[in-house]
């Protein structure tokens, strides 16, 4: 039931996605969505559909289309903004917030920038330093869930050793 429910809220988001030319939507691990700025219509489904948590990665100045933070709570959903303005924001310190924001819902959540570079970009740097992955999987990792143009600033934040 759990499968179908989630291949189910995919299938609805990816739809909708397509008719809406939002970027497209990824699932890195089965609790987890990532995804380009969701419409009003894509929340709903996605509540519909199970998503407990939106974590939001944009800036308050960016343009949402909508009142995504007042949908959200009217649809019960917890939301969060953790705002992330591009590669000057891809830190391990940022990284490790975004990782304990996710571990406090036992949920499904939707992680959400623009186009999911952010998210997915994010997502490599706790691959690598939170789950102690190798830095070329953690890279696999954040281009599954969305990373495209914030690769070299992951890399260099990788690059860097640990205090």
């Amino acid at each position: 039931m759990y499968t179908y429910r989630l291949s189910l809220l995919l299938s609805l988001l990816l739809a909708a996605n397509a008719y809406a030319g939002d970027a497209t939507l990824r699932q890195p691990r089965p609790d987890l969505i990532t995804a380009g700025q969701p419409s009003a219509q894509q929340l709903r489904d996605a509540a519909a559909n199970g998503v407990t948590t939106v974590i939001d990665l944009r800036r308050t100045d960016e343009d949402r289309g909508y009142d995504e933070a007042a949908l959200a709570e009217q649809l019960g959903l917890r939301y969060v903004r953790l705002p992330i303005a591009g590669a000057g924001d891809i830190t391990e310190s940022n990284a490790r917030t975004l990782d304990r924001l996710l571990k406090q819902d036992g949920g499904k959540t939707l992680l959400h920038c623009a186009s999911s570079n952010r998210a997915g970009a994010l997502l490599s740097v706790i691959e690598a330093r939170v789950n102690g992955a190798a830095m070329d999987d953690a890279l696999k990792f954040g281009r599954d869930a969305g990373m495209t143009s914030l690769e070299p600033a992951v890399r260099a934040v990788l690059e860097t050793p640990t205090p």
